[in-house]
Parts: structure tokens; C-alpha cells; sequence
């Protein structure tokens, strides 16, 4: 955007009138009494007589109507819109002509007054006074009801939010998940904390990390792709129950499910397993969705999503043997063969039957489970910081939880003896050095940390993002980021 396109020169001239009249356009503060839905609640049927009660409200210019000595405006604030009449009788002649030269949609005012009901049924507020709160000097978008031009939604998310009020009320959605999912985790004993989100050394995921250079320690520095291996040190040193709800950030394509800085919650209880986990994962989503549809059942895109608890649990080797015959029994040119009879390609540089069960599985499996299921025990070779499995060799006891065919949550009975964990740090580290970008390195800190002991333990993580993108029927996850990036 160029200097020259921020402001509208006749705008301009109007601001340099209202100076020159000695009114500050921008001023300090008001005094409101009411929100818009408060009148139109307060007052619903109201008669055509101005109420006894003077109220103040503010927000923004968004029509303005009529001609000679009555306007018709409308005036929105975050609640909603209302009529707003204005009267030469009422203002006098100085007022009134001020209302009707400077002020333009766009601008942000208060006014007080009365309320009444128009003649055709509309609740107004009749105006005795007012006040310009701030000159607007760019016009809204022609047809700014509706703003449609999805590039400049994206850009100028601030005339979205103006234009579009289904828009506000996805992200005063989107505010109510993130509480939800606090008030069940607070009401099940957690305690929420804050971890670093610069990081000496990534971890807690396979993902491709943002780097940065700090000047004074003068060594790289990473931002975070999961808090898990600092909330775990948390759970060695004593904290039980401990959950983040906060930003991770992975250097990694943008699509419609995917932005480089996206909200997870994560989460640890000691003496818990991945089972517990699951029934927690279950109950914080009902609760979210309850709290936003008031139900159990959520309408996405098209089709019906029931979340009656219990959800479905399937292995991982269940869900492949389903789709297409095989399974770790099988030889790994078995399991190629037989992926490469149902259309899955690149399988050439697999090189281990449980990177194979999971390739296969991601292939022909994931984008099949609509309904919330769990997909349980994954191979050890993708699950660096996962538990063995207690009856199956070469698994881990990991969960995914997916539901219209996303992951939507992952968790483990975590992974707690040191020694386990240095050596699947270090395979992590022989694939980051033969160009694995998304491998892991080894945190000897973390390593440190288990040796002290860590309790059993079962931990979680939620995506908030798509979480909102399934409870308000979005298919993008830009609809559901305030200001996602854009190429």
C-alpha cells in the first residue's frame, strides 16, 4: 500500500472544516450507557412516544438518509445496528447543519437521546445531542455490506469485520472455544503457565522451525513449534497438572488447514495414561461444542457431525488392514505392493514396515474418518516422544484424533525413561543431518530432566484453529485467524 492511497483528499477537506469550526475531531472518551442490543432488548415494543429514560450510545456511522431538516442514520457498535433520528427542530440550525456537512459513514459518534418507535415499527433513538468521536478518513468499500473481495477480507481483516457481521461472530466464537476449553481444564485441577516461545533448542514435534539470530547472546534461536518438552520439565519438577493455551509456529506450506503461526492447547497430567487422555480430548470438545451449537451435533459443510460420546477407537494397523489387506505381519514389499495397488505412489524410500503402516495409513485411511475417531498406536519410528506399548512391540501408545477427515488432536502416555528417549533423539538427529528438515534435534537438557524421574504421564494436544473451523462451518482456516498469512 502506497502513502498516497491511505487518505481520501474530500475527506481531508471535511477533517480541515471540522478543525477549522474548532471541534476536535478525535476526541478522548464517552460515556455510554447502553450497547445496541441492550436498547433493542430493553425497549422491545416500545411505543411511537419517547421513552422518560435518555440513553447514550456509541459506534459507528453506517447509513445515513433523508433530506431538509430529518436524517435517518444507523449507528453500529460490536452488539449491532440501530436507527438513529436526527431533527433540525431538535439539534437547532448550527447542530444540525454540522451533522448533516461533516459527519459520514464511516465516522464513529456518539449520540443521546430518548428512544421511540417509528411510525413503521423501527426502534430509534431520537438524537438531542452528539458527538464526533473520530473523522474517518477513508470511505468504506462500495457495497461494504457484504464485503466480498476474499483477498481484501484477508488484508484489511478491520473492513471484514465492519462489512460483515456473520464475520465478528465467528471470532466471538472462535473467543468462547478458547474459554471453554480454559474453564474445563481449570475446573479439572489443571494450572495453566507460559513457556518459552523462543527456543534455544526445537522440539516436541517434526516440523520445519522459524530461526531468528538474538544479537547480545549472539547464537540462533528458534520460535517454537510445540511447548511440550518445557511442560513436561514442569511436570518433573512438581506440577502435576499443567495446560497452554498459545502460539506454535512451523515454517511450512500455507493451505486451507495450514498457516505458519497457528493456537493449540497442550496439556500433561501426571499418572495418567493415553486413555484418560482420550476421555479428557472427548470432553473438552462436547463441552466446546455445546457451549458454541448447544448441542451434540454440529452441521459441517453440508453434512452432520455427531459428537455423542463415546468416539470410535481403531488402531492405526485395524485401520490399514481395513483399507487395504495388509498389516506389520506382512513383509514391507507386502505392504508396498499393496499400496501401490490402490494408487499411493512414492512409497520407494520407505525403508521400515512402521513408517510404511503409517504412510499408508495417511494415504488411504485419513481422509475417509468423518465422525471424531481415534486412531490408536502408532509405529515407534513416528512417534519420537511417545511410551512403548505395553503388549506390542515396535508401537507406541499414540493417539490421533480425527474427525471430517483432519487431525484434530494428538497424545500420548509420554515417553519417561531417559535413556529410551536419547536414543530416539538420536535417530531423530541422524535423519535432521542427512536432510530430514523436520526432524528433531537433541535436547540433552530434556534428557536431563527425565533422568530426574518423571511420574507417568499422559499428554495432549488440540488444535484450536480447526476446532473453531468444524463448530462455525468453515472450510478455510483463514475465516477463523484474525490476520492470516498471506502470499
Amino acid at each position: 500500500m502506497e502513502e498516497d492511497d491511505l487518505f481520501n483528499e474530500e475527506r481531508l477537506k471535511t477533517l480541515q472544516s471540522i478543525i477549522d469550526a474548532n471541534v476536535n475531531p478525535y476526541p478522548y472518551r464517552f460515556d455510554r450507557t447502553h450497547n445496541v442490543d441492550q436498547i433493542l432488548s430493553k425497549y422491545e415494543g416500545h411505543g411511537t412516544d419517547p421513552s422518560e429514560e435518555k440513553v447514550r450510545i456509541a459506534g459507528r456511522l453506517t447509513g445515513k438518509r433523508g433530506h431538509g431538516k430529518v436524517l435517518f442514520c444507523d449507528i453500529t457498535d460490536l452488539s449491532g445496528s440501530m436507527q438513529i433520528f436526527v431533527r433540525f427542530n431538535n439539534l437547532g440550525e448550527e447542530r444540525f447543519r454540522f451533522f448533516a456537512d461533516h459527519l459520514e459513514v464511516g465516522d464513529i459518534l456518539g449520540v443521546w437521546g430518548p428512544v421511540f418507535c417509528t411510525k413503521k415499527g423501527e426502534l430509534s433513538v431520537w438524537v438531542e445531542g452528539f458527538e464526533l468521536l473520530a473523522k474517518s478518513l477513508s470511505e468504506l468499500p462500495e457495497k461494504f455490506h457484504g464485503l466480498q473481495n476474499v483477498e481484501k477480507r484477508y488484508r484489511q481483516r478491520y473492513l471484514d469485520l465492519i462489512s460483515n457481521p456473520n464475520v465478528r461472530e465467528i471470532f466471538k466464537k472462535r473467543a468462547r472455544v478458547i474459554q471453554s476449553i480454559r474453564s474445563t481444564m481449570l475446573g479439572r485441577g489443571f494450572m495453566e503457565v507460559e513457556t518459552p516461545i523462543l527456543q534455544p533448542i526445537y522440539g516436541g514435534a517434526n516440523a520445519r522451525p522459524f530461526t531468528t539470530h538474538h544479537h547480545f547472546l549472539n547464537k540462533d534461536l528458534f520460535l517454537r513449534i510445540a511447548p511440550e518438552l518445557y511442560l513436561k520439565r514442569l511436570v518433573v519438577g512438581g506440577f502435576e497438572r499443567v495446560f497452554e493455551i498459545g502460539r506454535n509456529f512451523r515454517n511450512e506450506d500455507i493451505d486451507t488447514q495450514h498457516n505458519p503461526e497457528f493456537t493449540m492447547m497442550e496439556c500433561y497430567e501426571a499418572y495418567a495414561d493415553y486413555n484418560d487422555v482420550m476421555d479428557l480430548t472427548e470432553e473438552l470438545i462436547v463441552n466446546a461444542a455445546r457451549d458454541i451449537t448447544g448441542g451434540d451435533r454440529v452441521e459441517f459443510s453440508g453434512k452432520e457431525i455427531d459428537l455423542a460420546r463415546p468416539w470410535k477407537r481403531l488402531s492405526m494397523e485395524d485401520a490399514v488392514r481395513e483399507a487395504c489387506g495388509v498389516d506389520l505381519s506382512n513383509t514391507l514389499e507386502e505392504m508396498r505392493s499393496a499400496g501401490e495397488e490402490k494408487g499411493v505412489r512414492d512409497l520407494e524410500d520407505v525403508s521400515t514396515k512402521g513408517e510404511m503402516l503409517a504412510a499408508l495409513f495417511e494415504e488411504l485411511v485419513e481422509s475417509t474418518l468423518i465422525a471424531p475417531t481415534f486412531i490408536t498406536d502408532y509405529p515407534v519410528e513416528v512417534s519420537p516422544l511417545a511410551k512403548a506399548h505395553r503388549d506390542r512391540e515396535g508401537l507406541t501408545e499414540r493417539f490421533e484424533l480425527f474427525m471430517n477427515g483432519w487431525e484434530m488432536a494428538n497424545g500420548f502416555s509420554e515417553l519417561n525413561d531417559p535413556k529410551d528417549q536419547l536414543q530416539r533423539f538420536k535417530g531423530q538427529d541422524r535423519r535432521r543431518l542427512e536432510g530430514d528438515a523436520e526432524a528433531q534435534m537433541i535436547d540433552l537438557d530434556y534428557v536431563k530432566a527425565l533422568s530426574q524421574g518423571m511420574p507417568p504421564a499422559g499428554g495432549l494436544g488440540v488444535g484450536i484453529d480447526r476446532l473453531v473451523m468444524i463448530l462455525t462451518d468453515n472450510t478455510s482456516i483463514k475465516e477463523v485467524l484474525l490476520f492470516p498469512q498471506m502470499r
